[in-house]
């Protein structure tokens, strides 16, 4: 059975939190489609808000402590990421916006990803298509075509499935599915031989 592993991003402040409320639900409808596709998977939730300080002296030392370096390396290692933000002033949180700043942007070059955001009002929603989007453009990313904004609309009553939040979530899960589905097998690049300075310079000199 081929395993697909996903990392889920939640850059939610509150505890608890709408954005891991809406990650969660997004991750369980990933994993059920994965799962009836004869696929085992992997879910690695991260809650940025954890990681702050580690991202903030990332950036002043270029040097990532080794919490945070795991989950570079997870990401790096992921088949597709569900990325879900807190909206403020009409786009992504600074502390989404810093982790991803903090990645090598070759890492997430053709990876699948599944956007999601929350926010007060449903005036925020479009902050997926206009701010979200063109980042993960950018980032060279295969993106679901559907993002999921949830506002305080969507967790005023019980949910029995028919919910247009979880109409939404189930529209965008099956479209992320489709991608991971189809995603290459992670091959971890071989590591660097080291040789003695005299090897080396023999070498050089018999090409000679």
């Amino acid at each position: 059975m081929e395993t697909r592993r996903i990392t889920v991003l939640s850059a939610g402040l509150g505890v608890p939190s709408s954005s891991r409320l809406l990650a969660d639900q997004l991750a369980a409808s990933v994993e059920r489609r994965l799962a009836a596709a004869g696929f085992s998977v992997t879910v690695d939730v991260v809650e940025l808000r954890d990681l702050a300080v580690d991202i903030a002296n990332n950036f002043v030392t270029g040097y990532a402590a080794p919490r945070l370096a795991d989950v570079i390396a997870g990401v790096a290692d992921s088949d597709g990421i569900i990325a879900v933000t807190p909206v403020f002033s009409a786009s992504y949180s600074g502390l989404f916006k810093s982790f991803f700043d903090v990645l090598d942007p070759k890492s997430l070059e053709g990876k699948a990803v599944l956007l999601g955001a929350t926010g007060g009002t449903d005036r925020h929603q479009m902050v997926l298509d206009y701010a979200m989007r063109p980042l993960f453009s950018y980032l060279r990313t295969r993106t679901a075509a559907t993002g999921v904004f949830a506002g305080p609309q969507d967790w005023g009553s019980a949910d029995d499935g028919g919910s247009p939040l979880s109409v939404r979530i189930d529209r965008a899960a099956d479209e992320f599915a489709g991608l991971v589905k189809d995603a290459q097998p992670r091959r971890t690049p071989q590591a660097a031989e080291s040789l003695p300075f005299e090897q080396l310079l023999a070498g050089i000199s018999g090409s000679r």
